[in-house]
């Protein structure tokens, strides 16, 4: 006969392990994950392939994709089409749309980022430093929805998720490019979010915090330099500001990422949700 005891600590090991296992119905799925060859959207991506979605992905540097691919694919089998693409140009947004679904028959989910604008005051840029960041930053979310919304609309199921910052929320100091045109893409997906959701298309955004990727340790270089401090005491300020006193790990990202594509956040759209350690201090 089995201990009470011990069946409280079996049914909790079973019950997490059922958790582990929780299928989110993106097998036969195709994911277009923009900047996938490092940082936030290479952890989107090797989430989705390992929950077993075929992959559409791209970055600016064909030689960096093309690795990426080829690791995801070697570790989770999955099918991956990648391609060099600037998602500031309209055209090449259109050709990478075009390749996935002649290579895979459609696009069903859509996980837009780019990298981000050069942190700087307001005036340290001029009219030339606003057109590029603004076409980086809001046109390539608006582009890649363009291009692959009708779809969506047609079969009646899509996902679009914008991968944006807690600077939407609470503006972070030095980041006016950043701060002002991730706003705007929320804007953006907020308003689209009201328009497509009765053909079945959910859009939201996620907003990152401070986050152990190659863009924050840049940023953590460049402040310590002007500081004349080390980067590992500059991100040791950031770590004080969160509530849990670390950088997050790509992977729990990723993880929330997955799960908001899914079939199972059916009835999840319009959102900005932030994975920051608690970093946001407002309520809602």
């Amino acid at each position: 006969m089995i201990h009470p005891l011990t069946q409280v600590v079996l049914t909790s090991l079973l019950t997490r392990a059922e958790i582990t296992q929780m299928d989110l119905d993106l097998k036969g799925k195709v994911a277009l994950v923009a900047a996938a060859s490092r940082g936030l959207g290479r952890a989107v991506a090797e989430e989705l392939a390992a929950e077993g979605a075929a992959l559409v992905l791209c970055s600016r540097n064909a030689e960096s994709i093309k690795q990426t691919a080829n690791q995801i694919a070697g570790e989770t089998g999955t099918e991956i089409l990648a391609l060099p693409c600037d998602v500031s140009k309209a055209g090449e947004v259109a050709r990478l749309v075009q390749s996935g679904v002649e290579r895979f028959g459609r696009i069903d989910i859509l996980v837009t980022n780019a990298g981000g604008p050069p942190a700087g005051p307001f005036e340290s840029f001029g009219a030339d430093a606003w057109e590029t960041a603004t076409r980086l930053t809001l046109f390539s979310a608006i582009e890649l929805a363009r291009q692959v919304l009708p779809g969506m609309k047609e079969r009646g199921w899509g996902r679009i998720l914008n991968i944006t910052s807690i600077a939407v929320k609470q503006p972070v100091d030095n980041l006016i490019l950043s701060n002002s045109l991730r706003a705007a893409v929320t804007g953006f997906a907020r308003t689209l979010a009201n328009e497509v959701a009765a053909f079945g298309v959910t859009v939201n955004n996620i907003m990152p915090g401070y986050t152990r990727t190659e863009r924050v340790e840049e940023l953590a270089r460049m402040m310590a330099d002007k500081e004349k401090i080390t980067p590992a005491e500059f991100i040791g300020r950031w770590e004080k500001e969160i509530p849990m006193r670390r950088l997050g790990r790509p992977d729990e990202f990723a993880a929330l990422a997955a799960f908001l594509v899914s079939e199972r956040a059916s009835y999840i759209t319009g959102t900005s949700i932030p994975v920051d350690g608690g970093w946001i201090r407002s309520l809602l």
